[in-house]
């Protein structure tokens, strides 16, 4: 029983442990599954800065951006010829606790990655890493 007991408790604390909201342990998903569109007047290096497509945006010719789905599915949003948007399906998948491996199925472009610099304040930032 004392064993049983000791298992139970080891559980939880591992449980709580990986599950803590800012943690470093694995990425936010919920927190990722929406649209993101560039805010790049915010951009810092090679450090780029997304925000919600809900966000009040400055006026600008146009944003790029994507879409993460919980399934695994991915949209890039690409600035279209008609200064619209152009959307290209893909998948995204976990390559670690802070990369994100992105495949689109036109092939048009080589895959990439995405590293995750942080995301707080529905204010997301990441590294783009060509394969």
């Amino acid at each position: 029983m004392r064993l049983f007991t000791l298992l139970a408790s080891l559980s939880v604390l591992l449980l709580a442990a990986t599950c803590q909201p800012g943690g470093k342990s694995a990425l936010p998903m919920k927190q990722l599954e929406r649209t993101w569109l560039h805010a790049h007047e915010e951009d810092q290096g090679d450090v780029h800065v997304y925000r919600p497509n809900t966000y009040a945006f400055p006026p600008s010719r146009g944003r790029t951006g994507f879409t993460f789905d919980h399934n695994g599915l991915f949209t890039q949003l690409d600035i279209a010829p008609t200064d619209g948007l152009e959307s290209r399906k893909g998948k995204w998948t976990t390559e670690n606790d802070h990369t994100l491996a992105i495949s689109l199925d036109d092939k048009k472009d080589p895959d990439y990655k995405l590293e995750i610099i942080s995301i707080e304040n529905n204010v997301l930032k990441v590294r783009r890493i060509e394969r």
